[in-house]
């Protein structure tokens, strides 16, 4: 349906939010709020409402839930222990070679305490790029979790794959909990002492499918497991983390060096867990900067087979550790399919996001073929790169450095609203006044109504609509449209979620 079924002509929400009261906007919201207290809320909805402590710029932080990652070969019993983890049955994404990069996250809790549990589905030995695929699996799966659970099949016994991933477990530094799964019964315990060669210490022997074990490996867990994330919170303070991503051959590496290694400010080269600096700090615009993974971009991966997955682990690594992802486009070939799937990631990662389209320089020779190229590339924007027009876009040379400069006002704009916050009760007085002058069509003669709205979270700025029936995609990409219009959320996507909440039965 056309998002312009809901445009009722000119509605001056703008000129009425800003001569509103704050007293007002507070006590609307607060009625609002009251008003939820007649619908069946589950406790998902309390949380969350609970979470509303108002601070200086709005709802305050809650703490990041230490994370636990579970890896492990295809096989060994994963999604069995998640299973058990968590206390019920979820649909735990298949082991598929080259899916790898869908890691599957939950909320779980035990002894009272909450944590994030993250499934980083199995790898498949290959025999030509096993090194590679293994380490690059097992680096994200270390880099971003507090605790490590490495589970081995004990009746199969540790394989040289497993061998090679605990030689990166051991370098991490991270608390690892060598995990024994499939023993059944007593009888079986043996296996599992075979696996203190592994040199990680004690296994623990565990049946997932039968829950044998699992209490004492969790009792365990929580005496190391940190009280606040030190890999889920953002780095307060330190310098920004940009991964630069693209296909190959778009200028990536030139972009890097330009940046980098011409002006000589490269401050440091922070080691990783695997054979090369995963990470630069340099200088852009008078600032320090994290450029994130310039491993994987500066050193092409050259794999008989195995490339395109590779690639694709790469990619995702570095948007998991990065918070703004720059995507440089080569204008002189036509935006490909690649490149949208690209973005594509970058949007699922819910990260800011800034295009750069690099070798600007050559649409302006006086070649007939690139007059040709200028024109059809501003058609390929527009139809193309429609559904991310929200995102800066910085034309550069990065052969030449040219208009490099304004990459750094880009990517600091794309930021800082990417951290922007809205207050409850001024959202929910933009929501009162968008629907009194576009109201929600109406669908089989009833018209789903917002109850209440809140910013759950920044970073990317993520609203919850409290609603009596589901809301039309169109009518959210209007509200979406109009969020945009009025706060500035230039270069950062917005994610809107509904809770369909029915009321209570008197």
């Amino acid at each position: 349906m056309a998002d312009d079924e809901y445009e009722g002509g000119e509605d001056r929400l703008a000129e009425k939010l800003d001569a509103m009261d704050e007293e007002l906007v507070e006590s609307r919201a607060a009625t609002l709020r009251a008003g939820l207290e007649d619908y069946d809320l589950d406790e998902d909805d309390a949380e969350l409402l609970a979470g509303l402590v108002s601070g200086e710029d709005g709802i305050e932080f809650l703490p990041a839930l230490p994370v636990v990652a579970i890896v492990g070969r295809p096989n060994v019993g994963k999604s069995a222990l998640v299973n058990r983890i968590l206390g019920r049955r979820e649909a735990v994404v298949e082991d598929t070679p080259g899916v790898t990069r869908d890691r599957v996250t939950y909320k779980a809790e035990w002894l009272d305490r909450k944590f994030t549990l993250v499934d980083t589905g199995g790898w498949e030995p290959d025999a030509k790029g096993i090194d590679r695929s293994v380490a690059a699996q097992a680096e994200v799966a270390i880099d971003l979790s507090d605790v490590v659970l490495f589970v081995v099949d004990a009746m199969v016994g540790a394989t040289s794959t497993d061998e090679y991933v605990v030689k990166l477990l051991r370098k991490s530094g991270k608390p690892v909990f060598l995990v024994a799964n499939k023993i059944d019964d007593a009888r079986q315990e043996p296996e599992a002492a075979a696996l203190w060669n592994l040199g990680l210490g004690e296994p623990y022997p565990v049946s997932a499918i039968h829950g044998r074990g699992v209490a004492d490996l969790l009792d365990a867990i929580m005496e190391k497991l940190p009280d606040v994330s030190a890999v889920a919170k953002a780095e307060i303070g330190g310098p920004r983390r940009v991964a630069i991503l693209g296909r190959p051959n778009v200028g990536k590496s030139s972009l890097l060096n330009k940046a980098a290694g011409e002006e000589r400010v490269v401050v440091n080269d922070l080691a990783g867990t695997t054979r090369d600096p995963v990470d630069e700090i340099v200088e852009l615009g008078g600032k320090m900067w994290r450029l994130v993974d310039t491993a994987g971009i500066r050193r092409r991966v050259h794999l008989q087979q195995g490339a395109d997955f590779y690639a694709s682990l790469r990619t995702s690594a570095a948007l998991e550790k990065a918070e703004v992802a720059v995507v440089v486009l080569d204008v002189s070939q036509s935006i490909s399919v690649q490149d949208l799937n690209i973005i594509d990631m970058v949007l699922e990662s819910g990260r800011a996001l800034v295009l750069a389209f690099n070798k600007w320089d050559r649409l302006f020779d006086d070649d007939m073929e690139n007059q040709d190229r200028r024109r059809y590339l501003e058609r390929e924007i527009e139809q193309d790169l429609a559904h991310v027009a929200w995102a800066p876009r910085v034309n550069i040379s990065a052969k030449t450095g040219r208009h490099l400069d304004k990459l750094v006002p880009a990517l600091e704009t794309a930021l800082a609203n990417w951290d922007r916050r809205i207050p409850t009760g001024k959202f929910n007085a933009f929501l009162t006044e968008l629907v009194a002058a576009h109201p929600h069509p109406l669908r089989g003669g009833k018209q789903p109504r917002i109850l209440f709205g809140t910013q759950a979270a920044t970073r990317p700025p993520t609203f919850v609509l409290f609603t009596t029936g589901f809301l039309d995609p169109g009518y959210r990409r209007f509200i979406q449209r109009r969020l945009r219009e009025l706060y500035e959320f230039e270069g950062t996507p917005i994610v809107i979620n509904m809770r369909v909440r029915e009321r209570r039965q008197r």
